[in-house]
């Protein structure tokens, strides 16, 4: 493998401090590299931070990354400073029933076990503690600076090294002020996670139930109590992990849900995550429909009385209706976006139309030009951790960060990088881009092992100790929790080998 010149990297900026650039953090801190971590909130641990405040309502629809125009680049003036913190750092998805559902034997640092005695699966609480365990026990605390967002970081050509503007928001009682900063680094790490602008269908008719009704419609990023849905009829659109987690929630308090989706590859995934029997399955959602006198009303909609539901009804792919809804959540994901990275980042291009260079396209699902999902192509000096989805989250973001280390160090060498973009254009041929082109689907094992082919070689040609994937314990809980998932979804084909690394 021909070597990639990364001798000079010294000093390295991570963006996010949630588990992804903690773990980043300290790897590349014992590799002997300077780390300064970005966190555009006040506190450590990403997604695992409960906040009640509520985020900024998405626009509906939004399905692409976010332009130049769009509320999630510019802040209005005349906010208080609460407000302005909204705009600066929104608020995260953590809601405060939320329990990592991935035992945590499988979801934890090479760096730091567990207290002695934590269960399986447990609050928000205790694994945002977890992450700022592992900060204070390789001393990053003090290498973080909260409430500061990168807003870009570029290249120029020739340089050799990346120029980062970022914003800091600081607050004195009802007083606020925002300070640019501009810096630069030999290398970027982008830890910033998924979870940060909600994903809104373009489905005929949503758009103006939102409007009419603003507070019986929302995105799941603003669930945070199921108090506030007491003794209603909740429609739930999705098939994820925030759609069932609601679903059961809301059964505690009297609530009738629907669960729509419209994917029949996750049709089992109630008995994978035990429904309540008050949730009821259904198909896709075709259109919302409001009735005719409301409908024929102009645009302004007096407020619904707590009791009232919603003047209309939801057409179904199957042909029903559902009638008599109080709420909508929409547990529909979010888009992909690093809006930081200028012109690698195009919110327009079509996906088929990525070329060798773009970042994120109008798909905002799929990150392109990464080899392994962690090094950028053409520039391996701009990394990523923590892209893959359905994995085992924490290990696996460590064992990326282990990687990422050993290459900025020169202890194992990337491939040339014509072949890298073979290897991705290849992947890209085989794998459906989208939520499913990241998707390890518990293949963490045999994305590990690919990697490592490599990675020990370089290492034992160097004389050094070789890396393994992953401990006993872990082995031992992913052996328990695949064979959970083939009992339930025997249709599912977990041998399909990945194009990751080959």
């Amino acid at each position: 493998m021909a070597s990639q010149d990364i001798s000079k990297i010294k000093s390295v900026a991570i963006i996010g401090a949630g588990i992804s650039g903690i773990s980043a953090a300290a790897h590349l801190l014992l590799a002997g590299l300077d780390v300064t971590v970005f966190e555009r909130s006040g506190v450590l641990g990403g997604v695992w931070h409960y906040d009640a405040r509520r985020p900024l309502t998405p626009p509906f629809p939004n399905v692409a990354p976010p332009d130049a125009t769009s509320q999630y680049k510019q802040t209005p003036t005349g906010l208080t400073a609460d407000e302005a913190s909204v705009y600066h750092a929104s608020p995260g998805p953590c809601y405060a029933g939320l329990r990592n559902n991935f035992d945590s034997a499988v979801m934890r640092s090479s760096l730091l076990e567990w207290p002695e005695g934590t269960e399986g699966t447990m609050a928000a609480l205790g694994v945002k503690h977890y992450i700022e365990s592992l900060a204070q026990t390789y001393d990053l605390v003090s290498r973080v600076r909260l409430w500061t967002r990168v807003e870009a970081i570029s290249k120029p050509v020739g340089a050799s090294q990346w120029n980062l503007r970022s914003q800091t928001f600081s607050q004195a009682a009802e007083t606020f002020n925002f300070t640019t900063n501009n810096e630069s680094f030999d290398a970027v790490v982008v830890a910033s996670g998924h979870y940060d602008i909600p994903r809104v269908p373009d489905i005929a008719g949503l758009a103006n139930w939102k409007s009419r009704f603003p507070d019986r419609v929302t995105h799941s990023k603003r669930y945070r109590v199921p108090s506030d849905f007491k003794n209603s009829t909740v429609l739930i659109i999705g098939a994820g992990v925030s759609a069932y987690d609601i679903a059961r929630e809301l059964d505690a308090v009297g609530c009738k849900t629907y669960q729509a989706s419209r994917d029949p590859s996750r049709a089992d995934r109630a008995r994978l995550e035990g429904m309540p029997e008050s949730c009821e399955r259904v198909p896709g959602v075709s259109e919302f429909i409001l009735d005719e006198t409301v409908a024929t009303s102009g645009t302004a909609t007096s407020p619904l009385e707590e009791t009232q539901t919603i003047p209309g009804r939801v057409l179904l792919t199957d042909g029903r209706d559902l009638k008599g809804l109080h709420h909508v959540i929409l547990a529909t994901g979010y888009v992909t976006t690093y809006p930081f990275l200028g012109e690698l980042e195009q919110p327009t291009l079509p996906v088929h139309k990525a070329d060798n260079k773009v970042i994120i396209t109008a798909d905002g699902s799929t990150v392109h030009n990464l080899h392994l999902d962690i090094f950028y192509i053409p520039d391996p000096t701009l990394c990523f951790i923590g892209v893959p989805v359905n994995t085992s989250t924490f290990s696996l973001f460590d064992f990326q960060a282990r990687i990422l280390a050993r290459v900025w160090k020169g202890e194992a060498r990337l491939p040339p990088q014509q072949e890298m973009q073979r290897i991705h254009m290849e992947r890209k041929a085989r794998l459906k881009p989208g939520d499913k082109f990241h998707s390890l689907a518990l293949q963490d094992l045999a994305y590990a092992e690919g990697i490592l082919k490599w990675v020990n070689a370089d290492l034992e040609e160097a004389g050094l100790q070789p890396l393994t994937a992953f401990d006993d314990k872990w082995h031992e809980g992913f052996k328990a929790l695949r064979a959970f998932v083939e009992s339930v979804r025997p249709d599912l084909d977990l041998t399909i080998p990945l194009v990751h690394t080959s």
